[in-house]
């Protein structure tokens, strides 16, 4: 293997060490053990817990498939009554969506990421913590439903009017719309982490044209569940107020429309599907040169594809919605934009292949699940490219074709990666290798099985088989094609079980050094401890370890960035987004159970919620909102000092205010996903006033104008208030003053809001329907500024709002003018819209 030739580096510092440098780092990142384990916030530790329970949910969908699998093998099979088949369908498409693919991803990328990018941790840890827990304990409990005869069973795309109060009375979809509601914003929550994680905390010299393949990948891929996860929170809610307090969004005969569930299922649903695709393709484009051995051709072209999937998957919402009737130019600009879609993947494709062609391919478990995942893939992009043409999609719909396309694109675009990456990256769990011939064994097993399963059902829906049925007709090509998926599923399977035996196996060995068993030329085997790297590196190319073999021994010695701990705790290196170069030391929290806590309140509210116990419901959520303030209280703290040493002979400040501060650009992007929301109910206000025939419908009025005048002046006179206070930061006592009087201003327009709206009667019709859901909407934001306003004004009080440490003053603060901005645009569009359609 040889690597490009380039400009000799300069040499690290070489003076020793302070003795007692590493016993200080090691006692800041002692990790927790036994029973106290839960309590961790390290992302090593934590991301293992995600990538268990996410493997977990993995068998446990599977199981629900291979139960159905046996109920189709044989046509009027009597297995599974039709209500319990209805149940599993649901629960497995859940299941595999919400509970397993995304967060696998997820969970992979936070284990990964820092090593990779050469950062102590990602910058939330306790973030990080709350979102695993908040997603294991909803996850199980949703799943635990199969058990009590109460889950979904309306699909795991839960379209009404079949999810209606109407059609399903009973609790199963309210499950779904709270439970995976909840599980999402854990699914937010990564995301935040993950973007501000790789635009941050990479190493010094990482700037974005040297950042690993991967690292772009997840950054693509968070920023994208950052604008397609609001969708469905926004239609599980609209659905759910419709179920609670029969509010007709859905319902045509009261002014709503079934086809607008749709539009926000499909707006999130089909980016889904490149969500779990890009880190897949990131991880391809990392293991492809090393089992290669060169480096990967078309870096840049690979990166560019990366970002263009991303864009072109939020034009694709209705591919799914060819047969709904959208009309022709809907559909050709549909359609042309899901041909199009296959030009960055294909580039992507040809840039693996020409890499795989230059170098010398070892052949292992990784490369052959590589190459698994190159066949599937490829094939079910060609039969994706087939269902892009409209009349094909109408001929196919609803049949087995979808689930055979379906299948081979989730299955191979991401199960095939996930696995290489197991067997590639696992070493890095506790230094052992998954056994060669195991593996070969798994991968035989996995790839025949998937295509003996699916690749019948091609056929079996050209011949007209639909699917989402229990039982079907006799008939010799079908009997004889369902029996081959069935034998195909268990062989699958068997592949899963003797992955999971040489897994168990595998990572309960004793722990020793990982080393280097590819020879890879990434980070992320760099010499570890349980805090990463003994230092921080210096990085001057995309494949460090090629480019400089000596970095292994510099970085154990403690020379390049941050060998130590100035404060005694946890600290991280922040570095400027786009040529990484260092900023200031981030002091990061430490262990703790508030996380934990505030986890269990959360899914508790949530899920007592849905089994209708209020009161309960409501201590949980007490209990939530003390815990996230009890664990905020202990952020944005005091520095030790001005600045610190990092090495090199280079001081940074200690912490950072204002756009300069990781905590004020994850609050933007919390405000960004918080617009999206807001977009989507919005969205569906215009939906149904262009259906209705009059805008407002007969016995709907808008507020008399005085009003909604009036609730814009105080709006902005309490955004006004709050930007005095942030230039100025008074003392207590005029801080104290200020923020009541923006938290009178914002309470009383919002009570002016309502003034204006009394008279809406949001059960008669969904135009009223959408506009009450907005107006709970901008209620949900004025209570939290009361809450936070309270929370700011405590923090003054007790001398903890100081220049050098006001980041939570200008998060709050920004909160403050989106709440007032979004008002203002809720009463602009609801005032002016029924003059933009009136004849």
């Amino acid at each position: 293997m040889t690597a490009p030739a380039q400009a000799p580096l300069p040499l690290p510092n070489l003076l020793p060490r302070p003795r007692d440098e590493l016993g200080r780092l090691c006692a800041a990142w002692q990790p927790r053990s036994g029973w106290r384990i839960v309590s961790s916030v390290q992302n090593n530790q934590i991301s293992l817990f995600y990538v268990f329970t996410a493997l977990l949910f993995l068998v446990l969908a599977g199981l629900l498939a291979l139960l159905m699998r046996a109920q189709l093998a044989l046509p009027g099979n009597t297995l599974l009554s039709e209500s319990t088949y209805n149940q599993m369908f649901t629960m497995h498409g859940t299941v595999m969506m919400f509970l397993f693919a995304v967060p696998v991803v997820e969970a992979v990328a936070v284990y990964m990421l820092p090593g990779m990018i050469g950062a102590r941790d990602l910058p939330f840890p306790r973030l990080g913590a709350y979102a695993f827990w908040a997603y294991a304990v909803g996850g199980l409990v949703f799943f635990g439903t199969l058990f009590f005869g109460v889950s979904p069973d309306g699909g795991w795309f839960m379209y009404p009017p079949l999810t209606g109060k109407a059609y399903s009375p009973g609790p199963g979809a309210d499950w779904w719309l709270l439970g995976i509601g909840f599980i999402e914003i854990s699914a937010i929550a990564g995301a935040i982490e993950i973007v501000i994680g790789v635009l941050f905390t990479r190493a010094p010299g990482m700037s974005l044209g040297k950042m690993p393949v991967y690292a772009w990948a997840m950054l693509v891929t968070a920023l994208m569940i950052l604008f397609a996860f609001p969708a469905i929170i926004a239609g599980s809610t609209l659905l759910e107020l419709e179920r609670a307090l029969d509010w007709p969004f859905f319902i045509p005969a009261r002014g709503g429309d079934p086809l607008l569930w749709q539009h926000l299922f499909w707006f999130f649903g089909h980016p889904e599907v490149y969500i779990i695709f890009l880190p897949a393709a990131g991880m391809v484009s990392m293991m492809v040169p090393v089992v290669a051995r060169t480096p990967l051709v078309g870096y840049r072209a690979v990166v560019v594809a990366l970002i263009g999937v991303g864009c072109f998957s939020f034009a694709l919402w209705a591919h799914h919605m060819f047969t709904a009737g959208l009309g022709l130019l809907s559909m050709a600009f549909i359609s042309a934009a899901s041909m199009a879609v296959a030009i960055p993947s294909g580039i992507q494709v040809f840039a693996w292949i020409a890499t795989l062609w230059q170098g010398k391919v070892q052949i292992n478990s990784v490369s052959l699940f590589l190459f698994g995942f190159l066949f599937i893939f490829v094939l079910g992009g060609l039969t994706g490219v087939m269902l892009a043409v409209p009349p094909f999609n109408t001929q196919v719909h609803d049949t087995y074709f979808i689930v055979a396309h379906l299948h081979y694109v989730l299955i191979g675009g991401m199960v095939f990666p996930v696995f290489a990456g197991l067997y590639h990256w696992g070493p890095l769990v506790n230094g052992h290798r998954f056994n060669e011939r195991l593996a070969k064994w798994t991968f035989g097993l996995m790839f025949g099985g998937v295509n003996l399963a699916f690749f019948p059902m091609h056929l079996s829906g050209l011949l007209g088989m639909p699917r989402r049925v229990a039982t079907y007709a006799s008939d010799p090509a079908l009997n004889l094609l369902n029996m081959l998926s069935t034998i195909g599923a268990f062989v699958f399977a068997a592949g899963i079980a003797l992955f999971l035996f040489d897994a168990a196996r595998t990572w309960t060995r004793p722990q020793q050094p990982h080393g280097d068993p590819w020879r890879a030329p990434t980070l992320e085997w760099l010499p570890t401890e349980g805090f990463g790297t003994r230092s921080i590196p210096q990085v001057d190319a995309h494949d460090p370890l090629w480019q400089r073999p000596a970095l292994r021994e510099e970085v154990s010695a403690g020379q390049h960035w941050l060998p130590g701990t100035s404060s005694g705790g946890r600290e991280a290196l922040v570095t400027s987004p786009l040529r990484a170069q260092p900023s200031h030391l981030l002091l990061l929290p430490t262990d703790s159970w508030r996380p934990f806590i505030a986890a269990l309140g959360t899914a508790g509210f949530f899920l007592l919620l849905t089994a209708e116990v209020f009161w309960l419901a409501a201590l949980c959520g007490v209990i939530a909102v003390v815990a996230i303030i009890m664990w905020l209280w202990q952020t944005d703290p005091l520095p030790h000092a001005p600045t610190v040493a990092i090495g090199e002979g280079v001081r940074v400040p200690v912490g950072a205010q204002g756009t300069a501060s990781h905590a004020w650009w994850a609050m933007v992007l919390l405000l960004g996903v918080d617009a999206t929301v807001f977009a989507s109910m919005l969205f569906a206000h215009v939906h149904v006033s262009l259906l209705a025939d009059v805008c407002p419908p007969p016995g709907a009025a808008l507020p008399a104008l005085r009003w909604t005048l009036l609730a814009g002046a105080l709006w902005a006179a309490a955004s006004l208030a709050m930007g005095w206070v942030r230039r100025t930061l008074p003392g207590p006592v005029g801080l104290s003053a200020l923020v009541l009087v923006a938290l009178g201003a914002s309470s009383a327009a919002f009570a002016a809001m309502l003034a204006g709206h009394a008279a809406l009667q949001p059960k008669a019709d969904a135009w009223s329907a959408t506009i009450a859901a907005l107006l709970a909407y901008q209620g949900l934001h004025a209570a939290l500024l009361l809450l936070m306003g309270g929370y700011l004004i405590a923090r003054s009080c007790s001398g903890r709002l100081r220049p050098a440490a006001r980041g939570t003053l200008d998060c709050i603060a920004l909160m403050w003018h989106y709440a007032g901005a979004q008002a203002l645009v809720f009463m602009a569009v609801t005032h002016l819209l029924p003059s933009w359609l009136r004849p």
